[in-house]
């Protein structure tokens, strides 16, 4: 999938200088007492260990907006048209840079506002260091939504049962991870997940796990939604 080639590569080029890209839209930052805010295409900061990213890559988009009181705080404002392709993908990213082999744990917790309208899925993205594996753990999604790849079966793993897709972009393997119904929070301990795709399935070796992103992948939004993490943890190592 096109689009999600140009994802892996957004990311991997990202970098401070590009919180001066354009502005998508003509939209302003919502009303939030907040520390950051930015409508910018490619804005981005840090903020307690977390990089936070606008990120508006996909064609198409509307106007978006991202703020933040925090690293684990943070929401969005995004007026995408009701056409196919996603958009965006918000997140906020903790770095962990270790091989798989060399973590004794890994786990999040959330909790999110997701809106009733739209087309989006809120999800983790996990990559490789050098991006060639891709891993998404989607914890709900709403409208014409779906995962790239073929059903690979179902799966309990790290305290959530799962529908597994896998599939090929063209840049990278995507194993996409759906929960079998939504959730607006909990905690996934998400080490089990990368051994089972290492270990159990040996659809990857001992990677170096670089980025663990949290956010929502947005396809539609049309008149202005609001999507919030109220709170957000990464941990482990």
């Amino acid at each position: 999938m096109a689009s999600k080639t140009l994802r892996g590569i957004v990311r991997a080029l990202t970098v401070p200088v590009l919180a001066f890209g354009a502005t998508v839209g003509a939209a302003s930052a919502p009303a939030h007492a907040a520390v950051w805010n930015s409508c910018d295409q490619w804005g981005n900061t840090t903020l307690d260990g977390y990089i936070l990213y606008n990120n508006i890559w996909g064609s198409g988009a509307g106007s978006q907006c991202v703020w933040a009181n925090s690293g684990t705080n943070w929401g969005v404002w995004a007026d995408h048209p009701n056409t196919g392709g996603i958009k965006s993908y918000p997140n906020s990213k903790k770095v962990i840079n270790k091989p798989i082999s060399s973590l004794t744990s890994l786990t999040s917790s959330y909790r999110v506002t997701v809106p009733s309208a739209g087309a989006y899925n809120t999800s983790y993205d996990i990559w490789d260091t050098d991006y060639d594996y891709e891993i998404m753990l989607w914890v709900n999604h709403h409208g014409a939504v779906g995962p790239l790849g073929t059903a690979q079966g179902t799966v309990s793993l790290g305290g959530h049962t799962w529908n597994v897709y896998k599939g090929n972009n063209g840049a990278n393997e995507v194993f996409s991870f759906l929960r079998t119904s939504d959730s607006t929070s909990g905690t996934v301990d998400i080490l089990p997940v990368l051994k089972w795709i290492k270990d159990t399935k040996a659809w990857m070796g001992n990677e170096t796990i670089g980025d663990v992103q949290f956010g929502y992948e947005i396809t539609s939004s049309a008149g202005g939604l609001d999507f919030r993490t109220d709170r957000l943890t990464v941990s482990g190592g």
